[in-house]
């Protein structure tokens, strides 16, 4: 389980997410900005939901597997430090 701080945490789920856009964001990226908005489709998301679980070395229960847990950098962080201590 990973016992990271929060901002270690959230800048961690930038890089995934950076890493997955199939071209470089335009703007700067803010933790709650919907990820839709910056060009991750529905199949980057399910590579999202991996990644982030490799990541954090974590496996996401089917209950917050949810669209709404995976919306923004923010709600991935949130979602993050309920499944590590």
């Amino acid at each position: 389980m990973d016992q990271c701080a929060p901002a270690n945490r959230e800048a961690r789920i930038f890089g995934i997410v950076t890493r997955l856009l199939s071209k470089p964001v335009v703007t700067t990226l803010k933790a709650e900005q919907p990820l839709y908005d910056v060009g991750l489709s529905s199949l980057d998301m399910v590579n999202l939901m991996l990644a982030v679980e490799a990541e954090f070395d974590v496996e996401i229960p089917q209950e917050h597997m949810a669209p709404e847990n995976f919306r923004s950098v923010a709600a991935i962080e949130r979602l993050i430090s309920v499944l590590t201590p």
